[in-house]
């Protein structure tokens, strides 16, 4: 039997450094190694979450990390989520579970904090009793001055795990020497003690010439580097944030199907595309611009914490009207959660769940209208192609607000629920919308899509599983990260008594 190892928290001198990255990769090379790690992050935020087994809801960069680890995913891996719905506010959700919305200002306040502190601790409490080690995440900056009495993710939490801190820091965006310094300098003796590593990731070019640049951390710093992570292209792990989206090529490609996701101010949930976006058949570029628009054979319009607010912004920036025009000249259109929701006929909110926009025409594209509730649906669902010939169970999950319902006309479901229950509408092969996440990711659906173009890609061929692709993009993480990181040191850190 092997010997228990530390818990170990990657936490960052910034947000967007690579840490679930990093973190992903341990994962597996504990896996590997014969260990059984399970991820954790403690407060996570983020647009993009996953539904669990038993139909709740974390972030999705740890239901990535699960995956890596070779587990389901649990609400014990991220046992609160912040989902920003506007510049100041955020859905808060505790245990897979919203519990309210909050102001940044009364959330960071130290006041009431406690209560979630606990939560979060019980959790990881429960995750520590099973797994070995749990490998943890931080958010943004260790080096929040001002947020530290209120903090319950980064050192506070690493503290109370006992656990060893390796602190990364992306040397890409510049001022590595003052970040990593300034970040361990400004701990208070207590948590400087914990952080037992640098890994300095994303770094591009001749990794010889930071060999001094090692030496003057490590003796300015009394931390050993632990490594130093070249920035790589051809791996492809699920990303958390959307930062990156609206850098993806707008130019259209011959011999492909054109397909636009519309991006949306408040997109969530945007790996939903990934398979999509590897389909030898398919170039995908995501775009707000009328022409782009115009000029694609599938549209796709996403999912979004705030439809709404994304629907009225559709109208204003002329996007609304160049999906119409799009699709009445021949181009697809699918709508996904938020985006199912925009292409009914209105939006209601009589409740102000959203906002203080009580109604909202829609697109027009299907006979549905949707009315927000206050009652959100996170499941994961296995279902059956309506439209299909044959009754292969495809596999999604949901997460969302609103109710949608036909506008007193009969109207045909995309999909039919394990259950029985019908879910969706589709007018054409050219002009449907579903609330299922996840749907892409299935071929038999993806096939479906693409149909009516497939003239275009006759010497294309298809996507491989996208399952079996997650797994060996894992395996190459792991490999990346076991030629770049002291393993046989970290392993000595984190296995001392």
């Amino acid at each position: 039997m092997k010997r228990r190892l530390h818990n170990i928290m990657l936490a960052g001198t910034g947000s967007d450094v690579g840490k679930s990255i990093i973190a992903t990769g341990l994962c597996r090379i504990f896996l590997k190694d014969g260990y059984s790690p399970a991820p954790f992050k403690a407060q996570n935020m983020a647009l993009n979450s996953f539904a669990t087994k038993d139909g709740l809801e974390i972030g999705r960069a740890q239901a990535v990390q699960a995956e890596a680890s070779g587990l389901e995913c649990h609400t014990d891996m991220n046992p609160l989520l912040l989902k920003p719905q506007s510049d100041h506010t955020s859905q808060v959700v505790l245990n897979g579970k919203p519990i309210g919305s909050s102001s940044a200002y009364d959330y960071f306040r130290k006041e009431g904090k406690e209560e979630l502190r606990v939560a979060v601790n019980a959790a990881f409490d429960r995750l520590s009793a099973k797994y070995d080690p749990i490998v943890m995440e931080g958010a943004g900056s260790i080096s929040e001055m001002n947020l530290a009495e209120s903090d319950i993710v980064n050192l506070p939490m690493a503290k109370y795990a006992n656990a060893d801190v390796f602190l990364v820091a992306d040397i890409d965006r510049g001022g590595v020497f003052a970040s990593v310094y300034g970040s361990i300098a400004l701990q208070k003796e207590e948590y400087k003690k914990l952080i037992k590593g640098i890994i300095i990731n994303k770094f591009r070019g001749d990794l010889r010439l930071f060999d001094s640049g090692k030496k003057i951390l490590e003796d300015i710093c009394g931390v050993p580097v632990i490594g130093v992570v070249p920035y790589y292209k051809d791996i492809y792990i699920e990303e958390e944030d959307s930062v990156d989206l609206a850098a993806k090529s707008f130019t259209r490609e011959k011999g492909k199907i054109n397909v636009a996701v519309i991006l949306l101010r408040h997109i969530s949930n945007f790996t939903d595309f990934n398979v999509l976006e590897r389909d030898p058949r398919v170039h995908l570029y995501y775009t707000s611009n009328t022409e782009d628009i115009k000029k694609s054979d599938i549209i796709i319009i996403p999912g979004t914490k705030s439809t709404i607010d994304d629907l009225y912004e559709l109208r204003r920036n002329g996007c609304a009207q160049a999906i119409i025009q799009a699709h009445r000249n021949g181009a697809s259109v699918l709508g996904i959660c938020g985006g199912y929701q925009m292409m009914g006929t209105q939006v209601l909110d009589p409740d102000h769940i959203e906002g203080e926009i009580e109604m909202l025409p829609g697109l027009g594209l299907l006979p549905v209208s949707t009315k927000m509730t206050g009652e959100k649906t996170t499941r994961q669902s296995r279902f059956t192609l309506a439209p299909a010939n044959n009754k292969e169970l495809l596999q999604g999950y949901e997460i969302h607000m609103g109710e949608t319902i036909s506008n007193g006309e009969e109207i045909k479901p995309l999909a039919i629920m394990e259950d029985g229950k019908q879910e969706g509408c589709i007018i054409t092969q050219k002009s449907m919308g579903c609330y299922i996440h996840g749907i892409l990711d299935n071929p038999a659906f993806t096939d479906f899509l693409l149909e009516p173009f497939k003239e275009k890609t006759q010497a294309a061929n298809k996507a491989e599983d996208y399952t079996a692709f997650k797994q060996r993009q894992y395996d190459l993480l792991a490999s990346h990260l076991r030629k770049h990181l002291d393993m046989n040191l970290l392993y000595q850190i984190i296995s001392n008594d």
